[in-house]
C-alpha cells in the first residue's frame, strides 16, 4: 500500500527505504508445570522452542484469547484482527514451555511441547476496542454443570468426585475464557439424574440453589449407534437461554460441545457490541513532515496499520500533508491507535485551526 502512494509524490519527496526494527520480546521463562490462568491467557500446542514456531504459536494464543475476551468463537475473522494476529508478540508479557507426557497408540511414551504465553491485558483491550470487538465483562460467571452419562448401564450423574468424566467439558471451558463447576454428587443431587433425563429444568434449578452464580448447564450424553450424542439446555436464573445437540465419534468431543454452546449463550446474553464507527473514507492531516525521512517513516507507519486500507495524498506543503484514509473502522478508533505508538500523536480539537476544524490532525512524533 505505502508504494502504491510513494509513486504519486515522486515529485515532492525524495524516495528512499523504510527499515523498521523489530519489536523486543518479552522474555522467556521456562517452567515445568506452566499453566494458563485467567482470560489473557492461553496455551498452545508446538513443536519445538525456535523462533519461528513461537511467533505461530503466538498468533495462535492470541486469537483464542480474543475469544476469551470477546466471547465471540469466529473473533479472529473479523476485519483488521489478522494483520493484528502477525504482529502477536507485541501484546506478548511473558511465556513459559511445559512439558506434558503420554503414552501413544502404541503404547510408547510420548511427549508434548505447550507453550503458555500471557499477555498484557490493557494492550489486548486496547486492541479490542480499536477493532471494535465485542466485549464480554470480566469476570466471567462459572455455571454448574449438570452432566449424567449412560454408556449403557444406565444414567449417572457427573459430580465433583468424577470430574476426570468431564474433562472435555471442563477443559473446553476454560479454552472458549470460562469454567464450569460440578455439583457435589451427594445422594440427593445423584437422584437428580432422573429429571436430568426427562429434561425438568426447573428440577434441577432448583437443587442447584446453593451454588452461585444460579446458572446450569444440563446435559445428558449417550450411545446412539457408533457414536453418542448429547442433549443440552443452559438456564440462567431460571431461564432457558438455549438449548442444542452435539454429537461425534468420540464422547469427549460430543461433551465438549457442550461447554462451546454454553459459552455462546453466554455470549449472547452478556456481551457487549463494540463501537467500531463507520468504515469509510476519512481526511486527516498530518503536521511535522519536515523531509524524506519524515515522509517514508509515515508512510511505512500507515502500511502497518491494520485498520487502515487505502492511503490517498490530497495535498502537501513543507509542513503539513492532507490524506484520504480508508479504513474498516471509525476514524475515532484510528486515534485510539494511534495513540498507543510512538510515531504519530493527536492533535486537541482546541489546538487545530479552525479551518479544518471537521478534520483530524496528527502531529509526527518529533515534529
Amino acid at each position: 500500500m505505502a508504494r502504491g502512494w510513494l509513486g504519486q509524490w515522486m515529485g515532492l519527496w525524495l524516495t528512499g527505504l523504510l527499515l523498521l526494527a523489530g519489536n523486543a520480546l518479552a522474555q522467556r521463562v521456562e517452567g515445568d508445570r506452566a499453566a494458563a490462568q485467567g482470560a489473557y491467557e492461553a496455551e498452545v500446542p508446538v513443536h519445538n522452542q525456535t523462533d519461528g514456531e513461537r511467533d505461530k504459536a503466538f498468533a495462535r494464543a492470541l486469537a483464542q484469547v480474543l475469544g476469551n475476551v470477546t466471547g465471540d468463537r469466529g473473533a479472529a475473522a473479523r476485519g483488521g484482527v489478522r494483520e493484528e494476529l502477525a504482529k502477536a508478540k507485541n501484546y506478548v508479557d511473558g511465556y513459559d514451555y511445559r512439558q506434558d507426557e503420554g503414552v501413544s497408540a502404541t503404547g510408547a511414551p510420548s511427549f508434548q511441547t505447550t507453550l503458555v504465553v500471557r499477555f498484557k491485558p490493557a494492550d489486548v483491550d486496547d486492541l479490542v476496542a480499536m477493532l471494535g470487538l465485542p466485549s464480554w465483562p470480566l469476570p466471567h460467571p462459572k455455571p454448574v454443570l449438570w452432566l449424567g452419562i449412560d454408556d449403557g448401564s444406565g444414567p449417572r450423574l457427573v459430580g465433583l468426585g468424577q470430574a476426570n468424566a468431564a474433562r472435555s467439558a471442563l477443559d473446553q471451558a476454560k479454552l472458549r475464557g470460562y469454567a464450569l463447576g460440578l455439583p457435589a454428587g451427594n445422594a440427593a443431587e445423584q437422584a437428580a439424574i432422573g429429571a436430568i433425563w426427562r429434561g425438568d429444568t426447573a428440577a434441577v434449578t432448583a437443587l442447584s440453589k446453593r451454588y452461585s452464580p444460579p446458572m446450569q448447564l444440563i446435559g445428558k450424553l449417550r450411545r446412539s449407534g457408533s457414536g453418542w450424542v448429547a442433549d443440552w439446555t443452559f438456564v440462567d436464573n431460571g431461564k432457558v437461554l438455549g438449548s442444542w445437540q452435539s454429537s461425534n465419534v468420540d464422547a469427549r468431543r460430543a461433551m465438549a460441545g457442550g461447554a462451546d454452546g454454553a459459552a455462546d449463550a453466554l455470549f449472547k446474553r452478556y456481551a457487549r457490541a463494540g463501537s467500531s464507527g463507520t468504515p469509510g473514507v476519512y481526511r486527516v492531516q498530518v503536521l511535522g513532515i519536515h523531509g524524506t525521512d519524515d515522509y517514508l517513516r509515515l508512510a511505512g507507519y500507515l502500511d502497518s496499520v491494520s485498520i487502515v486500507r487505502r492511503v490517498v495524498p490530497v495535498s502537501a506543503n513543507p509542513d503539513r500533508l492532507e490524506l484520504d484514509l480508508e479504513l474498516t473502522t471509525g476514524v475515532a478508533n484510528f486515534s485510539k491507535y494511534v495513540a498507543r505508538g510512538s510515531v504519530l500523536s493527536v492533535v486537541p480539537a482546541g489546538d487545530a485551526d479552525s479551518s479544518a476544524s471537521a478534520i483530524s490532525i496528527y502531529q509526527m512524533a518529533g515534529g
